[in-house]
């Protein structure tokens, strides 16, 4: 008679389902953006009226984009970089190597009457809770928050530094080169200094 061999399903030790694994890492994504989101909370309550303009973009970040003043889109009420440089960034961002859904966008100054220490220690916060390997500072206001959160010297445009173990990259001022052919140049240029690998053309 022949025999029929059953397979049977064990559980090795030190390994899970792959449900379970999933829902192990949902848990953890699940705990990870609350505690992020409290202290971007914390971070608002040290400036009060930075609410006025809302982040948007990923919790768990590879790249964070600080933008200095809110343009037409957010002081119409829409989150940071809602807008025309919004887009134009995020194409940007593709072609030089970047993956969408890891980047975080956020205004240094969402009130320009927010006293600079207090805006500098907010923005600290944000970007000590997303985590970023990459930050680019997309105008001079924003570098200028930037290098006051870091404790360090100014930034020059389109030269990336690393600092305290993020690389940063600053530029002139993206929102306000869309509307010139020369100055959108430029931009592209200094922000070939975040591309993610390899050349860029």
């Amino acid at each position: 008679m022949a025999m029929v061999r059953i397979a049977r399903v064990t559980d090795t030790p030190g390994t899970m389902p792959d449900s379970a694994t999933a829902l192990s890492a949902d848990v953890w994504r699940s705990l990870h953006e609350a505690r992020v989101r409290a202290e971007f909370a914390a971070a608002d309550a040290l400036a009060p009226g930075s609410d006025a303009v809302s982040v948007r973009g990923a919790l768990l970040a590879d790249v964070a984009v600080v933008k200095g003043l809110a343009g037409p889109a957010e002081a119409a009420g829409d989150p940071a970089l809602s807008g025309a440089d919004g887009v134009a960034l995020d194409k940007a961002l593709v072609a030089l190597g970047h993956d969408l859904p890891g980047v975080f966008y956020t205004l240094s100054r969402p009130e320009p009457g927010i006293d600079p220490a207090r805006r500098a220690e907010r923005l600290r916060l944000q970007l000590e809770a997303v985590d970023p390997a990459l930050v680019i500072a997309l105008d001079a206001e924003a570098a200028a928050d930037l290098a006051e959160a870091f404790s360090t010297a100014p930034f020059v445009p389109g030269q990336m530094v690393r600092v305290l173990g993020r690389c940063v990259v600053a530029l002139e001022g993206f929102e306000a080169s869309l509307g010139d052919a020369k100055r959108k140049r430029r931009a592209w240029e200094q922000l070939k200094a975040a591309r993610a690998e390899g050349p860029v053309y």
